[in-house]
């Protein structure tokens, strides 16, 4: 059974930090893309960052500068440095595990961890 499992979410003022994590068991975590995507209310959920097997690193504009995606194989977890938040990074924030064979796109999601920018 296939299981990401995020933490790190919170309340945090405007400037602040906040580290996201997201352990996954179930899959060969190092054959991976994982990827952080995030929901705000009222809107479409969209990627904020991820990083392939290879460790190339892809950033949605709003954040480069700010955030930083990392993976560390061995704990088979992923995380998302967030620094200088914003209100608008306001969003439940979820960690999706991807890995595309010639036949088959393997896709996982977490449960979403809330993360609330506000003074």
């Amino acid at each position: 059974q296939v299981q990401l499992v995020e933490s790190g979410g919170g309340l945090v003022q405007p400037g602040g930090s906040l580290r996201l994590s997201c352990v996954a068991s179930g899959i060969i975590f190092s054959r991976y893309a994982m990827g952080w995507y995030r929901q705000a209310p009222g809107k479409q959920r969209e990627l904020v960052a991820d990083i392939s097997s290879g460790l190339t690193t892809n950033y949605v504009d709003s954040v480069k500068g700010r955030f930083t995606i990392s993976r560390d194989n061995a704990k088979s977890t992923v995380y998302l440095q967030m620094n200088s938040l914003k209100p608008e990074d306001t969003a439940i924030y979820y960690c999706n595990a991807k890995w595309t064979t010639r036949i088959t796109l393997y896709d996982y999601w977490g449960q979403g961890t809330q993360v609330t920018v506000s003074s």
